[in-house]
């Protein structure tokens, strides 16, 4: 396993870091993840197998790399749920903490919005802490919450 650092983008005092994660298995199969450091957590961003992973390897996955990942990149490992605003199980040790689906979820998604928004954070980053999604799917839920009424508009109608 090798981790080597992507890139890092500084905010103030606050700094979010990726990671370049590959896998490499004596068969031939190779795996290759991006991993999101921010605030000690840590999430798992994209994930790319060749051969294609199952179901039940992408769970595994998450084990595999959460050791070695968390000492390269010092990320404190945290149980789930610990993640500012996330609301895990507490019993799963995989690196997504369980998250509420349908308006419940989209209620919590604006939650964690506004409340970054008001520490003065990025309010996008704190919904991929908080769910353990990556940016592109923060964003759909974040969408979804605009839609459902939980948060405003982004752009005025004209």
């Amino acid at each position: 396993m090798s981790v080597r650092p992507a890139w890092e983008v500084q905010e103030g005092a606050r700094a979010t870091r990726w990671f370049q994660v590959r896998l490499a298995f004596g068969d031939g199969a190779e795996v290759t993840a991006l991993a999101l450091v921010s605030d000690g957590c840590l999430s798992i961003e994209d994930v790319r197998a060749q051969p294609a992973l199952s179901l039940e390897d992408l769970t595994v996955l998450a084990d595999w790399l959460e050791e070695p990942l968390s000492e390269a990149c010092g990320a404190v490992r945290q149980p789930p749920g610990e993640c500012r605003g996330a609301q895990g199980s507490g019993g799963s040790r995989h690196a997504r903490p369980a998250w509420p689906l349908g308006v419940e979820g989209r209620r919590l998604i604006a939650e964690e919005y506004r409340a970054a928004q008001e520490e003065g954070l990025d309010p996008v980053l704190a919904v991929m802490c908080a769910t353990g999604h990556s940016r592109r799917r923060a964003l759909r839920l974040i969408a979804q919450a605009r839609d459902a009424g939980f948060l405003t508009a982004r752009h005025a109608r004209r």
